[in-house]
């Protein structure tokens, strides 16, 4: 009887095991991509050094994860590289990261665009943040606003504040309204 009840049981697990695994749902794999992109997401933002001079994006398909921006201080990239890879579920990391020159030139113009933005009546409260959600990218000069304001007249005021600031070459304003006016 012993052997008998054995050998069901063996049976039962065989015939198990053999049976292919139903596909996961389609909803829950969206639900966990979006939950590991917002995982993701934090990890990047709340970097110790991740400041408004500095334009992180992360671009995730299956696994991998690109990373985007470019920020003013070397270690940065590393940092964003190693906090992404212990994220759970992502396989691969591929930085495409870009360190802005050293240059005091492009320093002080921050600085300058930085003030001429924030000091500004209505955006002031945007800078009171943490890190203040108009980014201020300089390269050789060259300005490029980057980030989420909450209306279209913000985006507006904050181009118009970079424009006016001198030493300015240009300034390329990629802000985006939140709700998507």
């Amino acid at each position: 009887m012993k052997r008998l009840f054995a050998g069901m049981v063996l049976a039962l697990i065989t015939a198990t095991a053999a049976i292919t695994p139903v596909a996961a749902n389609p909803a829950n794999a969206a639900e966990d991509d979006v939950r590991l992109m917002k995982k993701i997401r934090k990890e990047l933002v709340t970097l110790p050094f991740y400041g408004v001079f500095d334009n992180l994006a992360f671009r995730y398909e299956e696994g991998v994860v690109t990373l985007y921006g470019q920020v003013s201080r070397p270690t940065l990239k590393k940092d964003a590289e190693r906090v992404v890879e212990r994220v759970a579920g992502v396989d691969q990391v591929i930085n495409k990261i870009e360190v802005l020159p050293l240059s005091g030139f492009d320093n002080r113009t921050r600085i300058a665009v930085y003030r001429a933005i924030y000091r500004q009546p209505g955006l002031d409260r945007l800078g009171l943040q943490a890190v203040p959600p108009i980014h201020i990218i300089v390269k050789n000069g060259n300005v490029t606003l980057e980030g989420v304001v909450p209306n279209k007249s913000d985006a507006t005021r904050a181009f118009i504040a970079a424009n006016g600031v001198p030493n300015v070459f240009s300034v390329k304003n990629n802000l985006r309204v939140e709700n998507g006016e």
